[in-house]
């Protein structure tokens, strides 16, 4: 079986999405949620007031931040900083303003604080790693995500960054290995579209094409035959030049006896061009 798949993390039709993880609470315990970079928002916000507490501080930040005033977030961020200065969360959440800013390297150098402050805080590993993979420095970023799955191994964001920077270095197998892990985790993670975000360049054409033929087939596997239809579509319509390997691939054996296959490869849709 070739498994030389190309891969796309989805955002739309002409960007590649990295998730970056946001701590939704400022205790060491934090649960995660995937972000998207969008452009910041004018002001919205006074300035922060330093008679405020680290709380109030902090609350008044994740407010904006939720409301895409990155620049307003960070003043508050780094104000709570000032009085509680070896705080892992708050270093992780003014490194993810810089990051939606597309300032890389002063977001790197809030996450590696983070990490000095909290040597478990795997959020700040992937985001790290996240600044490292906006660098082009694809073996740095494996070495992040890899700490962050060590450290937190059920969350299905870090092995999809993991996929996007083996993709990037052209280890298809790993990559495929790392989505396909990011797809038993969270079913959903390449439907799913996040309300902020981190955009890096697609690759080829033929990549994208070649990357909708392997999620059909790690759908095909996960036997979620609307999807895998959906996704052998796309590859077809992008122009995917291997997609008779349909027939012959163990994967899609249960999905060549579903109807809908069978009027999908009879249709051949025309491909698309960019």
């Amino acid at each position: 079986m070739n498994r030389t798949w190309g891969v796309r993390v989805l955002c739309s039709a002409a960007l590649l999405a990295v998730f970056v993880n946001v701590p939704c609470k400022s205790s060491a315990q934090t649960s995660s949620e995937q972000v998207q970079v969008s452009l910041p928002l004018p002001s919205q916000s006074e300035p922060p007031n330093p008679t405020q507490t680290v709380a109030q501080l902090e609350q008044r930040g994740d407010e904006l931040r939720g409301n895409k005033a990155y620049y307003d977030a960070l003043d508050f961020y780094r104000e709570a900083l000032k009085k509680a200065p070896k705080t892992a969360s708050l270093h992780n959440k003014a490194g993810i303003c810089l990051l939606q800013t597309q300032r890389y390297p002063e977001a790197g150098k809030e996450f590696a604080l983070a990490i000095r402050a909290d040597k478990t805080y795997a959020d700040a590993y992937n985001n790290f790693g996240v600044v490292q993979y906006e660098a082009k420095k694809y073996g740095k970023a494996l070495s992040y995500y890899a700490r962050a799955i060590r450290l937190q191994p059920e969350t299905a964001s870090f092995y999809n960054n993991q996929g996007a920077a083996y993709f990037a270095k052209k280890q298809f197998d790993k990559a495929s290995d790392a989505y396909m892990k990011a797809m038993q985790l969270d079913p959903d993670i390449f439907e799913r579209k996040s309300h902020n975000g981190i955009t890096a360049q697609l690759p080829s054409p033929e990549d994208r094409a070649h990357y909708d033929y392997a999620i059909a087939r790690l759908y095909a596997r996960l036997n979620e035959p609307d999807r895998s239809l959906g996704y052998l579509r796309r590859a077809m319509e992008e122009g995917y030049k291997g997609i008779n390997d349909v027939y012959k691939d163990d994967e899609f054996s249960n999905l060549r006896k579903d109807p809908r296959f069978s009027d999908l490869m009879k249709q051949r849709p025309v491909a698309i061009s960019d």
